[in-house]
């Protein structure tokens, strides 16, 4: 078998466990939805958020030990063990009576999250570095995991709740815990072990990069387009269910909408940092995650307000009143009156005017005194379709950017890509985490479901921001030649 031939082999053997793991990381995002829903649980809206997050929290921390674990035992001991291993918490969901011990549970199970630092420091082993950015997005493309439990989780609780409706939701962790199991025992017995041939480093020289400046960026930039993948992947479903009143097995449908292309495209991402390079996709990806987001932000409503009245010109007895018009001694002001058959638009904001009369006839009005009140009627549909389009389109762009961050991994530390890959992927597997505990918090205090969308647009502003500053003061210091290559590659700040 040719290198090559055996470098795909296990790339397709990476990504399919990646996607396994992805599919099990994100389960509660329908089990809490439906365990609520059908009041088998009473979990409130923080509550809800913290079990969405706790998963993440532990795949998320755990990703730069297992990144340094990698680095130095190679990717298939460490990568067969993580899957045996995290299919024990699964076994034992079933018998969770409450949210403590559900939460303890998740917690365990959500090890499966550091799959990706494992999987990255593993992939990049098998390809030299001008395969790298699409070896390592064709991995990502394991994240498409995430849509594979929206999709048939919601149909299997439905038909084992069917004979048993406290029950029956049971059945699916075991499921999730046999598949981990198998993918594991398959795992261990096609892969190959491969390591990082050069010297043992000590703990310390291994988290030694960790002091630039640029592996925290990094990480800010993954925080935002992994983290926010992560976090929509499960707060979706409970938000068409809520806004969209959609079934959950629609709701579900809709989710892997948003997850399954989100997941796919980071091959593509990959590929476009290869050619472009990630920096000049970086600076589409985050402006574009400006713009989607500030569009996402805006929610149903229905707004009443004042809005331009009528005022007397000069003083006077009003002697005639219709809902049309006023007549104040020989002067007529005409009165617009409230059109009831006009339509709302159902795709952008709409408004209605109107005036209603605040006087009565023979009653004296002063000048400049108000004689019509002013109404103004603000109605958003947010239309479902349109919504969901966009969540489309951003959670794409999310898989192109997450893509283009790790591009620069393996090129400037080919020998750590363990360590850095899993603190940036740690940053933004917390991501992951924050999102929906902010989000159920957002949604408590304002009552808007779209807050979400807010957070979002202040970090894109906060992330795009920051990278042309870095740009801006490196174009400044160094050659103009120079700077026509920083599209291709990073610099230090």
């Amino acid at each position: 078998m040719s290198n090559l031939s055996q470098s795909h082999r296990i790339l397709f053997l990476n990504t399919l466990a990646f996607a396994v793991c992805f599919a099990c990381w994100t389960l509660n995002g329908v089990l809490v939805t439906f365990l609520v829903d059908q009041e088998i649980f009473d979990w409130n809206v923080v509550q809800i958020g913290w079990l969405l997050g706790i998963p993440i929290l532990t795949g998320s921390l755990m990703r730069l030990p297992m990144g340094i674990l990698t680095d130095k035992y190679g990717g298939r001991v460490v990568y067969s063990a993580l899957l045996i291993l995290a299919s024990i918490p699964l076994f034992l969901l079933p018998f969770a009576a409450n949210f403590w011990m559900f939460a303890l549970l998740s917690f365990m199970f959500g090890m499966v999250g550091t799959s990706f630092a494992v999987g990255v420091a593993y992939t990049s082993l098998w390809y030299p570095k001008e395969w790298q950015g699409r070896a390592l997005g064709i991995f990502g493309m394991g994240t498409a995991g995430a849509s594979i439990t929206p999709f048939i989780a919601p149909s299997m609780l439905k038909y084992f709740s069917e004979s048993d409706p406290v029950n029956g939701w049971k059945y699916l962790p075991v499921i999730y815990g046999v598949v981990l199991l198998t993918m594991g025992i398959v795992f261990i017995l096609f892969s190959k072990t491969k390591k990082i041939e050069a010297k043992a480093k000590t703990v310390k020289e291994l988290l030694q990069p960790l002091k630039e400046v640029r592996v925290w960026r990094f990480g800010t930039y993954y925080f935002l387009l992994f983290g926010s993948f992560v976090s929509f992947s499960q707060w979706l479903l409970p938000n068409f269910m809520n806004v969209y009143h959609t079934t959950l097995i629609l709701g579900g449908l809709f989710t892997t909408c948003f997850s399954l292309p989100a997941g796919i495209i980071r091959a593509f991402g990959g590929f476009l940092s290869d050619k472009f390079g990630a920096r000049k996709v970086m600076y589409w990806v985050l402006s574009t995650s400006v713009v989607l987001s500030f569009l996402l932000l805006f929610p149903k409503m229905n707004i009443t307000t004042s809005g331009s009245g009528l005022m007397a010109a000069k003083a006077g007895t009003v002697t005639q009143v219709s809902p049309s018009k006023i007549v104040i001694g020989e002067k007529e002001y005409l009165v617009t009156s409230k059109d009831v058959n006009a339509e709302h638009n159902p795709f952008f904001p709409s408004k209605k005017t109107w005036q209603e009369v605040v006087v009565a006839e023979n009653q004296k009005v002063q000048k400049k005194e108000l004689i019509a009140d002013g109404i103004t009627q603000i109605h958003f549909e947010a239309n479902m379709w349109v919504y969901l389009v966009l969540v489309i389109l951003i959670g794409t762009c999310w898989g192109i950017g997450s893509a283009a961050v790790y591009k620069h991994i393996p090129e400037y530390f080919p020998n750590q890509v363990g360590v850095i890959g899993g603190m940036v992927g740690m940053i933004g597997g917390l991501g992951g985490f924050i999102g929906p505990i902010v989000f159920g918090y957002l949604l408590a205090f304002t009552g808007f479901w779209t807050s979400s969308w807010l957070f979002i647009f202040v970090l894109s502003i906060i992330c795009l921001i920051w990278m042309h500053r870095v740009i801006v003061k490196v174009t400044k210091e160094k050659l103009p030649e120079f700077a026509q290559d920083m599209d291709r590659k990073d610099v230090s700040e």
